[in-house]
C-alpha cells in the first residue's frame, strides 16, 4: 500500500507561517515528524499531496494501490489497525473531517463513508503543536525505543533521576549535566551533545546532531529537532530543525521553524499581565482571533531572524523570512520579509533574502539549491498583499 499524506485546504491556513514552506505531514511535533509517525506506524514511506510550488520539493508518488492521510492526522494504534481494514474505495471520517481514503474511485456518499468513533490527535492549528507536544512526546518515545536498549551515560558527574526513562543514541556526548526524567521521557538523539550544568526536565527530546549548550535550563514539553541549538530558558516548545536559540533568555509555549536564529537575551512573553485568554493573527480570517489559550509565546515561521535583546509580546506570530530587531516590543503578527522592529517595518529584499539563505545554509554543508529559491520566491510573492507598509 502506497501512503499519500494529503494537506487539508483549510488546515493549512490554520497552520500558516509553517505550512508556507513545508506540508502538513512535514510539520514536527513529540521528537518525530507527522510523516516519519506514520513511516513508523505503518513500516513504509509516505509522499505528499500539497501546493503545487511545493511539490518539487516534497515529492507525490502514486501507485495502483493508494493511500490516502490527513496530513494533520498523528497515528495511534486504533487508528492505524483501522486504516488497514479500510476497503478499497472507502473513506474515513471522524465527525466533519476526512481523515484517509483508499483509493477513492468515485465521490463521497453515505454508501463508502465510514465514521471512526474514537478521539484523534489532530494538528489543525499552530498553536496545537506545542499544546500536543507533551504527549507526542510520550508516544513517539515509546515508538522510537521499542525493543531497544540506549547507549549508557559514562560521565560521573552527570546526574539522571528515573534513568529507565532516558533513551540515548550512539555518538551522544555529555558533561555534568541533570536529567530529571520523572516528570516524563528524555531522548537524546544521534551525535547530540549535552553541555556543563545544564539541567533538563522530561519531556525532553533533542534530535540527531543539536546541543544544550552551557547551564541551559529545560523545563519540560520541549523538542528541539535536528542540527539545532538551545540556551537560555525553554519551556514547551517545539524547534522544527537547523535552528539557533542559542543564548540567555526566556521561549516558552512556543513554536520555531527551520533556520530561524534568536539573539542573545531574546525573550518571549507567554501570558498576558492580566490573564487573558490571547488573541492571534489568523491567515484564515486576517485578522486577531481569540485562541482560546491562556498561555501562548512566540510563533516563528522559517528563515526569520531577530537580533540581540529582542522582545515579543504574547501570542506574537512572526512569518517567514522576517528580520526583528530595535528597541520596545514589535507588533504582534510580523508579515513575511518585514525587515525592523517597534518603530516600524520596510521590505527584506528578494535578493537579500536569498544571498542570505544561501550563506545560513552554508554553514551546515547544504546548499540552498534552485528548489528552495523558488519555494522563498513564492513565498515572497504570495505575501506581498501583508506587507502593508509597500502600499502606502
Amino acid at each position: 500500500m502506497n501512503v499519500i499524506l494529503f494537506d487539508d485546504p483549510a488546515i493549512r491556513i490554520n497552520l500558516l507561517p509553517f505550512t508556507f514552506t513545508r506540508p502538513v505531514g512535514a510539520i514536527r511535533v513529540g521528537i518525530l515528524t507527522i510523516a516519519e509517525k506514520w513511516e513508523k506506524w505503518l513500516g513504509a514511506s509516505t509522499s505528499f499531496r500539497t501546493e503545487s510550488y511545493l511539490q518539487q520539493k516534497f515529492k507525490l508518488v502514486q501507485t495502483a494501490d493508494n493511500l490516502l492521510i490527513n496530513g494533520a492526522v498523528c497515528p495511534d494504534q486504533k487508528l492505524v489497525d483501522t486504516l488497514k481494514a479500510l476497503p478499497e474505495g472507502y473513506f474515513l471520517v471522524h465527525r466533519n473531517l476526512l481523515v484517509a481514503a483508499h483509493n477513492p474511485g468515485a465521490e463521497m456518499n453515505n454508501k463508502n463513508t465510514v465514521e471512526y468513533p474514537a478521539e484523534i490527535t489532530i494538528i489543525d492549528k499552530s498553536w496545537k503543536i506545542f499544546r500536543e507536544n507533551a504527549a507526542q512526546l510520550r508516544v513517539d518515545f515509546k515508538l522510537i525505543t521499542a525493543g531497544r536498549t540506549s547507549a549508557p551515560i559514562n560521565d560521573k558527574h552527570t546526574i539522571t533521576y528515573n534513568p529507565e526513562n532516558i533513551f540515548v543514541e550512539e555518538g551522544v556526548y555529555i558533561r555534568a549535566a541533570l536529567l530529571n526524567a520523572e516528570t516524563g521521557p528524555i531522548y537524546l538523539g544521534r551525535n547530540s551533545i549535552v553541555q556543563e550544568g545544564a539541567v533538563i526536565r522530561g519531556a525532553f527530546a533533542l534530535c540527531e546532531g543539536s546541543h544544550v549548550n552551557m547551564g541551559a535550563k529545560v523545563r519540560g514539553d520541549v523538542s528541539v529537532g535536528p542540527y539545532s541549538k538551545i540556551g537560555g530558558e525553554v519551556s514547551n516548545s517545539v524547534i522544527f530543525g537547523y535552528s539557533n536559540k542559542a543564548h540567555d533568555g526566556y521561549l516558552g509555549n512556543s513554536v520555531i521553524g527551520e533556520w530561524c536564529n534568536l539573539g542573545a537575551d531574546t525573550n518571549t512573553s507567554n501570558l498576558k499581565n492580566n490573564y487573558d485568554f490571547v488573541k492571534l493573527w489568523s491567515h484564515s480570517s486576517e485578522s486577531f482571533e481569540d485562541s482560546g489559550l491562556q498561555f501562548c509565546g512566540l510563533l516563528m515561521g522559517d528563515h526569520s531572524k531577530c537580533s540581540i535583546n529582542v522582545m515579543f509580546n504574547t501570542g506574537t506570530v512572526v512569518d517567514v523570512c522576517a528580520n526583528v530587531f530595535g528597541e520596545g516590543f514589535p507588533r504582534n503578527y510580523v508579515p513575511s520579509f518585514a525587515w525592523g522592529g517597534s518603530s516600524g517595518f520596510t521590505t527584506h529584499k528578494l535578493d537579500k533574502a536569498l544571498e542570505t539563505a544561501t550563506r545560513v545554509l552554508a554553514r551546515r554543508d547544504i546548499k540552498f539549491n534552485d528548489v528552495e529559491k523558488n519555494i522563498m520566491t513564492t513565498v515572497y510573492e504570495l505575501t506581498a498583499k501583508n506587507r502593508v507598509w509597500e502600499k502606502g
